[in-house]
């Protein structure tokens, strides 16, 4: 088995990636998806916000009221902190479950968004970051997601920097391209990762850090 670790800034196009190589095989194991799983109603993820910031963050149909939830903990690092103290260990666990039902010989791909904030990537036999200009970003989330400019400036300056992201890349994916050329990139890609796997999924001498490119 081979885990791989994709990660990429917000509009730089890490879902598309994720796509891509599901397609050629991968198996997806989606933090964000994990993130929703673990603190849906009946959980004892749920349970334990809940406890921890009141029901005031419940919706009237007992679901959590994400929006509610995020004006608290996004202006409070400590109730952040609080918050990712529960989920992160319930989506840690359940992400290995996962993990430990694919097959021996699988590339199980770990979509996770803050990878790098959150110095996640020595768990990963593989890091890949999906890289693109910041002005390539910036368009994506104003003409395709439709945010003000001032919040996508906001939300790419609260992630960890282009510079950042690529110091910690086995191999790095530009998707400053159109989507041939990234399709291209991406089946380069799986066959490396093919190959990997095939040798027991260690690093080549040298490698864990640099981006293969």
């Amino acid at each position: 088995m081979l885990t791989v670790g994709l990660t990429g800034g917000i509009g730089a196009g890490k879902s598309e990636v994720s796509r891509l190589l599901v397609g050629h095989g991968a198996v997806l194991i989606d933090a964000d998806r994990i993130a929703r799983e673990v603190v849906a109603p009946g959980t004892p993820g749920l349970a334990a916000v809940a406890d921890a910031f009141g029901t005031d963050v419940l919706a009237p149909d007992g679901r959590l009221d994400r929006s509610r939830l995020g004006s608290i903990v996004f202006a409070d690092p400590e109730k952040l902190a609080v918050l990712n103290s529960i989920v992160h260990p319930l989506v840690g666990a359940r992400s290995r479950e996962l993990e430990s039902a694919a097959a021996e010989d699988a590339v199980v791909l770990h979509d996770v968004p803050l990878l790098t904030e959150n110095g996640l990537a020595p768990l990963y036999d593989v890091v890949i970051v999906v890289d693109a200009a910041p002005q390539t970003q910036l368009d994506r989330l104003v003409r395709l997601r439709g945010m003000t400019e001032e919040d996508a400036r906001a939300r790419m300056a609260a992630q960890a920097t282009r510079e950042q992201r690529r110091e910690i890349a086995d191999i790095l994916i530009d998707n400053d391209v159109p989507l041939d050329a990234l399709r291209k990139r991406v089946a380069e890609v799986w066959d490396e990762l093919v190959r990997r796997a095939r040798r027991g999924g260690d690093r080549a001498p040298g490698e864990g850090g640099a981006a293969a490119e």
